[in-house]
């Protein structure tokens, strides 16, 4: 039997206890220490350090999770590669294209191997989607489209200095309803679309609006068109009047493929049926490890994600977002309409501002 993989974790609040979990639920994964300027409410019985260096020198863990604000990103995984570690690191991987590519290939430079953290790239519900779409299922793909609605109160921007803001202390955060809790959707739209890291696109536009007193946007949608000459539409709010889990729709010239990836589920939808399937996934970190140990293709190295990293460079370049009247709900701002029209924009391949939205005039 081989040795546990040694794991240190870096962030262990807010997303980082569900990566806390994940380690603990795998036999063959150790956590050997914990990386915060604020330490556990309970003691996990490792060593726990502010500082990354002196704990990377105390462990020498085989793979080292970071899960840290978005502007922190690329120095801690550029610090544990350089350490000896693996990494996976979660997404958006840093907040400008220029820094991606900068991390990217200071991490080649290294030779560990690193994993971004779009856990639903690895659902097995988007390779049976492409399957479909490869074989014609659907006909010829006209255009993709995804949306979600979530409720997001004030606790959500009080979590960390960083929360909504695009910038902080003069350095690019990006951390807008786009580029991070709706990033996945974005992932799995141009995953499905097969976009490169390195294809050219036709268009991408890009619409921000904000219902809460913050810096970035909570409202938000985009329109690109692939070299293929594919439209992708995405829409989404935290303003939501009615939640809508988040998916994405192919949408073809003889039907429909609508990919729930947060349950794994895909429905088929054509004149002659209508299938829903369910499928498992696989975990990055699982993966990550199989690559290291066995040489097992990485789900998402770092090069899978450059076509996310440039949406995430027009939302920052993109004009601040344009505040929207709202309703109050508790410490929730609520856009009457919005659920619905994030679907219609989804549904329709339109921008917000090409609809009759009434929260827009």
């Amino acid at each position: 039997m081989s040795d546990p993989t040694t794991v240190v974790l870096v962030g262990v609040h807010g997303h980082g206890r569900w990566h806390l979990r994940n380690v603990e639920r795998m036999p063959d994964v150790r956590l050997v220490g914990i990386c915060d300027p604020r330490p556990p409410e309970v003691d996990p019985g490792v060593p726990v350090e502010p500082d990354l260096a002196v704990l990377l020198e105390k462990t020498r863990p085989d793979v080292t999770i970071v899960c840290t604000p978005i502007h922190t990103h690329s120095e801690l995984a550029l610090l544990a590669a350089r350490a000896g570690s693996h990494v996976l690191l979660e997404k958006p991987p840093t907040p400008t294209l220029a820094e991606f590519d900068e991390l990217a290939a200071s991490l080649a430079s290294t030779g560990r191997a690193c994993q971004i953290g779009f856990q639903s790239l690895g659902s097995h519900a988007l390779r049976h989607a492409r399957a479909l779409l490869e074989r014609g299922a659907i006909g010829e793909l006209r255009g993709i489209g995804a949306a979600g609605a979530w409720r997001r109160g004030a606790d959500y921007y009080a979590r960390a200095r960083w929360a909504g803001r695009r910038s902080l202390d003069g350095v690019p955060v990006v951390d807008g309803a786009l580029t991070n809790p709706f990033a996945h959707a974005i992932a799995n739209a141009l995953a499905l679309e097969g976009v490169s890291d390195d294809e050219e696109l036709r268009e991408l536009s890009v619409e921000l609006y904000r219902a809460n007193p913050i810096e970035a946007d909570d409202t938000s949608c985009l329109r690109l068109v692939t070299a293929r000459g594919v439209p992708i539409v995405v829409a989404v709010t935290l303003c939501a009047d009615r939640e809508v889990d988040p998916y994405v729709v192919l949408r073809g010239s003889r039907g429909r493929i609508v990919v729930d990836y947060r349950s794994d589920r895909v429905r088929l939808e054509t004149p002659e049926r209508v299938e829903t399937t369910e499928h498992g996934a696989t975990d990055l970190l699982e993966n990550l490890i199989a690559h290291t140990r066995s040489g097992v293709p990485l789900l998402v190295p770092p090069a899978t994600t450059r076509p996310f990293m440039r949406v995430l460079e027009a939302v920052r370049l993109a004009p601040d977002p344009v505040e929207i009247p709202s309703e109050r709900d508790g410490d929730r701002h609520v856009v009457p309409g919005v659920s619905e029209d994030v679907v219609r924009a989804a549904d329709s391949m339109q921008l917000l501002s090409e609809m009759d939205v009434p929260w827009l005039k």
